[in-house]
């Protein structure tokens, strides 16, 4: 059974939708019991680091999500949360993976990003036992859907996709059973669907 968090902030209608083209076994649930004992894990995300950290800090999941060690994914927040801190309301993250999310810089493009852009994926994300089996012969710089203000660096060794914005970032990353996207895989067409029907069923 793949478990979506229902946190109260995440994006869990579009998410499930996918997830019900794909024909996944899946649920909702925020109870930190019924995430532990998942197969699976997806952390989407809609709205601020803070919110969201607050949310799953109050709902007893920050521990639990540390301590997961099935696949997990992570959309757009679900990715940035990974990390260390965020700058947006100066964030105290999950800690999973080291480093600080950044705001883009406005003077540079507009911010937030909304719409499609490309990803470009690293060879070493195409041979990592986990991240392999979902980005492996993904096409190379396919577009996919993002909207969001901030982002994850990409000098930071769990990346394994990136793409341009005003400058590059990462726009997927791993470590471990955590893989992190930082594009809305459910809202972007049939590559996007097809990188959910290998986390189904990897």
């Amino acid at each position: 059974m793949i478990v979506v968090v229902d946190y109260r902030a995440g994006n869990l209608y579009n998410v499930g939708n996918a997830l019900k083209h794909l024909k996944a076994d899946f649920s909702f649930s925020g109870d930190p019991g019924v995430v532990a004992k998942a197969d699976k894990v997806i952390l989407p995300g809609v709205g601020s680091a803070r919110a969201a950290m607050t949310s799953l800090a109050t709902q007893g999941l920050c521990d639990v999500i540390r301590g997961l060690k099935v696949p997990f994914l992570g959309i757009c927040l679900g990715l940035q949360l990974l990390f260390e801190r965020s700058e947006e309301d100066d964030t105290e993250c999950l800690g999973i993976l080291p480093g600080t999310i950044r705001r883009f810089d406005s003077e540079l493009t507009k911010v937030p990003q909304i719409g499609w852009n490309q990803v470009a994926w690293r060879k070493e994300g195409l041979l990592d036992p986990f991240a392999g089996q979902i980005v492996s012969g993904i096409p190379e710089a396919s577009y996919f859907y993002f909207v969001h203000s901030y982002y994850a660096p990409s000098n930071n060794g769990s990346t394994i996709g990136t793409t341009v914005y005003g400058e590059e970032y990462s726009s997927a990353v791993v470590s471990g059973n955590f893989l992190g996207l930082q594009f809305h895989p459910e809202r972007s067409g049939e590559v996007g669907l097809e990188l959910l029907r290998r986390f189904v069923v990897c």
